[in-house]
């Protein structure tokens, strides 16, 4: 994911804010705890797909994490919507609910819970792809942390395989499992395709069911494209025709490598983009 530096507006505590404001102190337990969940939305060109699915899934996440949230997600979503109009209409934006505990030892305090989002002017990534490594990191188990809540504890892991993809001469990073199963990338979640057939990772409590990948399973198949949610191993993404990501930031796009495999941007990738744009904006 591109990095985020344009405008920023940021609801906290009941009034909008410009930039980026100091928010907690040095004894707050989201700061040395990491009692912290967010979820990515994003609105480019006036629309903003599946804005409400966002929303409710950052509310789930502060419930998982034993955080109590105050807002619903419908109000989380008419304020993510004000938000959006303090920009011109054709600005993409990276919009970001957060929820986190501001007291609590170890446990987070639910009654300390606050609220903040940010959004942030954030341009729409071409669709050139990227090249992806396989990660020695691989993802927990639900047993052995936070795996149903979008929580940012999670993201140092995946920051490691980031930075080892990097010193490897590759942007991206896939994951697997604990038992050696392909999870996801780093940053998004992975389909490959063969022989006329679209498949992806089983959700399996290892990585989060992305938003975009279940919209995408949902329009290839309303085309009559077959998907199978399966197991997948490296080996599987190596004998692709194609691979590709869906996740929210970058929406769908190619994967140009995987480790000494190149890969051209497929028909299923193609068509699995031209469906997201069609669903955008009808």
């Amino acid at each position: 994911m591109g990095g985020m530096s344009g405008q920023t507006w940021n609801w906290i505590s009941g009034e909008w804010v410009e930039g980026n404001p100091p928010l907690v102190g040095p004894n707050a337990h989201a700061l040395w705890m990491s009692s912290v969940v967010f979820d990515g939305a994003r609105s480019f060109d006036g629309v903003a797909p599946d804005l409400d699915l966002h929303c409710a899934r950052v509310v789930r996440s502060a419930q998982a994490l034993g955080l109590a949230p105050m807002l619903t997600a419908g109000e989380i979503e008419e304020l993510c919507w004000d938000g959006i109009r303090r920009f011109p209409t054709s600005t993409a934006l990276y919009i970001r609910p957060m929820f986190y505990a501001e007291s609590g030892f170890i446990n987070p305090d639910p009654e300390s819970t606050r609220f903040v989002l940010s959004l942030i002017e954030a341009p729409m990534p071409e669709p050139i792809g990227f090249t992806a490594c396989i990660s020695s990191f691989r993802r927990p188990a639900p047993s052995m942390a936070p795996t149903d809540a979008k929580a940012a504890c999670l993201y140092p892991n995946a920051g490691r395989a980031l930075a080892e993809a990097t010193r490897r001469g590759f942007d991206n990073a896939i994951l697997l499992d604990a038992i050696g199963n392909v999870a996801e990338y780093a940053t998004a979640n992975l389909f490959i395709a063969r022989d006329g057939v679209v498949r992806t990772p089983v959700p399996n409590g290892t990585f989060l069911n992305g938003i975009t990948r279940q919209r995408v399973i949902a329009l290839l198949r309303a085309d009559g494209i077959p998907v199978e949610e399966c197991t997948l191993t490296p080996e599987d993404v190596l004998a692709a025709d194609e691979v590709f990501s869906t996740g929210n930031y970058s929406k769908v796009v190619p994967v140009t490598r995987v480790e000494d495999r190149s890969f051209a941007a497929g028909p299923m990738m193609k068509r699995a983009r031209g469906l997201y744009w069609e669903y955008a904006f009808r």
